[in-house]
């Protein structure tokens, strides 16, 4: 496969604005992160929503209560994973998400279902696999960069200073960490296999192929853990975190081509070019999220 440079500039601009933009958020504010994410989430759920009403008729025509009720209770898990972290005055966000998580779940379904008399099992999964495949894997890295995990309930002033330390460094640090290798791993894939390329890696997506994804997960590995090892830190966790994302990444970006093969359509939406749309560049990280998530929940605090 040569390499095309026009596409490939065009790929690699978009990436770094990706990455300018979300290292903003990380760096910047933790709102702004929480703004960003849910941007990302709605944006993906219009797109998984019209894949599947490509793919499942029935989907397309289901009601407004259930469309939007959907998306809603997933922001509002999204917002119960701050985790009574992050607070507007004196109310947390995470009480705020879990009011609208509950109105969600019990006022729409019984709304669909009076004023449309819609039903189906199929809609009602396809709508779950949405929540768990977007939803939650947003809540995941939202609870993250609350720094939730690494919070301490001792009552030693000591061991409270230390976990509110490691929770402000864990909480940026790692989704960055976690971007920057799904990142890397994208655009040395690309390079790998548009230079020496031959071997097809899967009918759903058959421009990739093995070299390019074994090289990109092999240099993503290696670049950050190089770094990690280079700044001090600790080069496993980097080994670790960029060998998941890597990997993980490589499947949702299957999974998501799968979808849009179903759906008889070359890009999810037209949202960043050279990349398509919302699930077009999120595919990645929304399965490497839940992974990272458990090795961070069990092996750093």
């Amino acid at each position: 496969m040569a390499m095309n440079w026009g596409v490939f500039r065009t790929r690699a601009l978009t990436a770094l604005v990706f990455v300018i933009v979300m290292s903003a958020g990380l760096l910047t504010s933790h709102w702004l992160f929480l703004l960003l994410f849910t941007v990302i989430h709605f944006g993906c759920w219009y797109e998984f929503q019209r894949l599947m009403g490509i793919i499942y008729p029935e989907y397309a025509g289901i009601s407004p209560f259930h469309k939007y009720g959907v998306q809603l209770a997933g922001w509002g898990g999204i917002l119960l994973a701050t985790a009574n972290v992050w607070s507007v005055g004196t109310l947390s966000l995470s009480s705020i998400g879990f009011w609208i998580l509950l109105l969600c779940l019990l006022v729409f379904p019984v709304a669909d279902f009076l004023f449309t008399r819609q039903s189906g099992f199929r809609t009602i999964r396809l709508s779950l696999i949405g929540l768990i495949y977007i939803s939650v894997s947003i809540s995941l890295i939202v609870h993250i960069r609350s720094g939730a995990i690494w919070l301490s309930s001792s009552a030693d002033d000591l061991a409270g200073l230390l976990s509110s330390v490691s929770a402000k460094i864990g909480g940026f640090f790692i989704p960055l960490l976690m971007i920057a290798s799904i990142w890397i791993n994208d655009t040395m894939a690309y390079i790998v296999g548009s230079f020496i390329g031959k071997t097809p890696l899967s009918a759903v997506s058959p421009k990739k192929t093995w070299e390019g994804t074994i090289g990109g997960i092999v240099l993503s590995t290696a670049i950050v853990t190089a770094s990690g090892y280079f700044y001090g830190a600790s080069w496993w966790d980097f080994l670790a975190i960029s060998l998941l994302a890597a990997i993980a990444g490589t499947f949702g970006d299957l999974f998501e081509s799968k979808l849009k093969r179903m759906a008889g359509v070359k890009d999810s939406g037209h949202f960043m070019p050279g990349h398509g749309g919302f699930l077009d560049r999120f595919d990645s990280l929304l399965f490497a999220i839940p992974f990272v998530w458990l090795y961070t929940f069990f092996f750093t605090r």
